[in-house]
């Protein structure tokens, strides 16, 4: 990890200014963030200000301003691609948007909540808020839109499919963002994005594409993986499981579906560095892209039994069975993705020495959302484990919280009895089958557990069927979407809410910050700066001394060094620690918010839970720096350093 981050620091160091020519103008009032431009849609980038010749830009393209100049009454923006002074020629500004961060939106899968409503103007999106019912009034919109008559506020709606951006990255970027507390505590967004293009669908074939959904739905697939504990303590759990399989595939191959239903298992342990004798961290025992019947899972599993000595600490790697199971699968193949942790122990965090992954719980989180699969938590409380059991749940809880069910897919077991765990796995894998038999014969799952009407689950088994089905509507809307090519709305510019108006504590949409590797890089060198020089403090100069340290060891990152000169600056966001491209971003920040009093005041132990939650992320950065597919080369640049990369807003510090 230090040869990367001296890598890192060599990058930053490098691409700290144009390689040739001249520099990009700043931002007002900004001393390293360059002023950047987005192009409507129509743009043709000339020769010369005044000129109507040149060649046309693809719409929402990004650029960088290198010169404003005006004519005749007319501004005109002299642009390039990059930073580095290479010319592409001149733009009318009217053909242009500012774009100031690099925010873009994605939209939540709409499985558990109403398609959002683009509005041209936020007088819109507020009058539906202030509404008595604001829920109500939405879907009145909806409904009048999609009946054919149009309303006079309404730019576009979502699509009703899911528009997958992992595998079909959609530029939707934010250009104001504003935080509203009352009459909801939400977010009220303006966003731009591309209208038609050329040779795309149009809305009215998009319509007739909605009826082959029952076709389309036929070749749906299902892969199931348990990632399960096989520390000694296992052993009668890891039977019930493959009992359950073993009899699911007995189901499955008879009614013809053993190429639609997949199962596969991934088991860990512990640090093997610590006790040899556990012979590995994680392992893959059966891929569900490999496994072809039940007798085939069966014979892959057969030699999965229990450790024969304990671990070194109660806690199991957890995190690394998962991380295992999430990147070793080919998970693209399958549209219904599953993983599903079994285990009577908490995890070893990523803080422990023992931790393989050096990630947490909400890391890994992530990073499932990011590949769209379900993670579910079965957690085993067995008396041995009884003094773990409060910070078990806790992890797990934040691990499996999901974004659709608007929930944690957590589900314990008291006492860790064994016919209880099995009628939970039984409920999981029969209701992932009757997902895939219907799907097989053109059914999709109906209706949303948040808005069915019904008992409340009487046990886990029942929730963990009710969860299952919700998540199985969504992971077929998402298919739908991929398989049909469903496009992201088609307007320019709209004002829209980010939570669900029924429910607002679902989120419609999350916002991701685009990053160079440049500024990723800086952003990481910025984490591992305030990282060391809080050990330190802890270790031998003190708290008090905690800021004094950052002014110092700052001074090779910051290009403002008034701020770091200033003995009134209190938050370290006032130091300019985190670079200006993080400034004003819509969400909360535990750095850019923490004081030296607060420092001060905290325990060793909040102080240290502080740095552990640092030193995640700091691990977390370093694959998405190592990850190829999901960098994204936006139009107007053919330079690979000017790759993006979507964080999502919860990795960042």
């Amino acid at each position: 990890m230090k040869v990367v981050l001296r890598l890192f620091a060599l990058v930053a160091v490098l691409c700290t200014a144009p390689a040739f020519g001249a520099e990009p103008l700043l931002m007002p009032g900004k001393k390293t963030l360059y002023q950047r431009v987005l192009t409507r849609p129509g743009a043709r980038i000339v020769s010369n200000p005044g000129n109507t010749d040149g060649k046309p830009a693809a719409a929402l393209s990004r650029y960088y301003v290198y010169k404003r100049e005006t004519l005749d009454g007319k501004e005109w923006l002299q642009i390039g691609g990059d930073t580095r002074g290479k010319i592409d020629g001149w733009l009318d500004a009217a053909q242009s948007v500012p774009w100031n961060q690099q925010l873009t939106l994605a939209f939540t899968n709409p499985a558990n909540r109403s398609r959002a409503l683009l509005f041209e103007k936020k007088d819109g999106v507020l009058e539906v808020l202030k509404a008595t019912d604001p829920g109500g009034v939405a879907a009145a919109i909806v409904k009048t839109v999609e009946s054919g008559k149009p309303d006079p506020r309404v730019v576009s709606v979502e699509p009703r499919e899911y528009v997958d951006p992992a595998k079909k990255f959609y530029l939707l970027p934010i250009l104001r963002a504003e935080e509203l507390t009352s009459p909801r505590n939400v977010r009220v967004l303006e966003v731009a994005s591309v209208t038609a293009k050329s040779g795309e669908a149009s809305p009215a074939e998009t319509q007739r594409k909605a009826q082959d959904a029952p076709s389309v739905l036929r070749s749906f697939s299902a892969a199931v993986v348990f990632v399960i504990d096989s520390t000694i303590s296992m052993g009668p759990y890891i039977d019930r499981t493959r009992e359950a399989v073993r009899r699911v595939y007995a189901r499955i191959e008879k009614a013809g579906l053993a190429d639609q239903v997949r199962f596969g298992l991934v088991a860990f342990r512990s640090s093997t560095q610590a006790v040899p004798g556990l012979e590995y961290v994680s392992k893959v025992f059966a891929d569900p892209g490999e496994v072809t019947t039940g007798k085939d899972f069966l014979a892959k599993v057969a030699s999965l039994s229990p450790a024969k000595v304990s671990s070194s600490a109660f806690d199991e790697d957890a995190y690394a069975g998962l991380m295992t199971a999430l990147q070793k699968i080919k998970w693209s193949e399958f549209g219904g993705r599953y993983v599903v942790l079994i285990t009577d122990a908490g995890a070893i965090d990523g803080n422990d020495p023992l931790s393989q992954t050096k990630l947490g719980a909400e890391q890994v989180r992530i990073e499932a959302e990011q590949l769209g699969v379900a993670l579910f938590g079965l957690h085993l409380k067995t008396p041995a484990g009884k003094a773990d059991h409060a910070k078990a749940t806790g992890q797990y809880k934040i691990l499996t919280q999901n974004q659709v069910a608007g929930r944690s897919l957590y589900y314990d077991v008291e006492a860790g009895d064994v016919g209880s765990f099995g009628k939970i796995v039984d409920s999981l894998a029969d209701t992932i089958t009757n997902l895939v038999e219907g799907a097989s014969q053109g059914r999709m799952v109906a209706g949303s557990a948040r808005t069915a009407k019904g008992a409340k689950p009487k046990d886990e088994s029942e929730r963990i069927t009710s969860d299952t089905l919700l998540l199985g509507h969504a992971m077929q809307i998402a298919y739908l979407g991929r398989k049909k090519g469903t496009q992201a709305p088609e307007l320019f510019r709209a004002w829209l809410c980010d939570r669900d108006y029924a429910h607002p504590e679902l989120a419609a949409t999350e916002v991701r910050v685009l990053l160079t590797k440049n500024e990723l890089s800086n952003l990481s060198q910025t984490v591992k700066l305030i990282l060391d020089q809080g050990e330190k403090s802890q270790e031998s100069t003190g708290t008090a001394a905690f800021f004094d340290l950052l002014r110092s060891a700052a001074a090779n990152l910051v290009r403002d060094p008034t701020k770091l000169a200033d003995p009134k600056a209190r938050k370290l966001a006032e130091l300019g620690l985190l670079g200006e491209y993080l400034e004003g971003l819509p969400y909360k920040s535990a750095v850019m918010n923490l004081t030296s009093d607060q420092w001060e005041q905290w325990s060793q132990r909040q102080q240290e839970d502080f740095l552990d939650g640092l030193r995640r992320k700091l691990r977390h950065y370093q694959l998405y720096h190592d990850d190829a597919d999901r960098w994204v080369m936006l139009d107007g640049s053919t330079d690979p350093s000017d790759a993006v990369y979507p964080v999502p807003l919860g990795a960042l510090p």
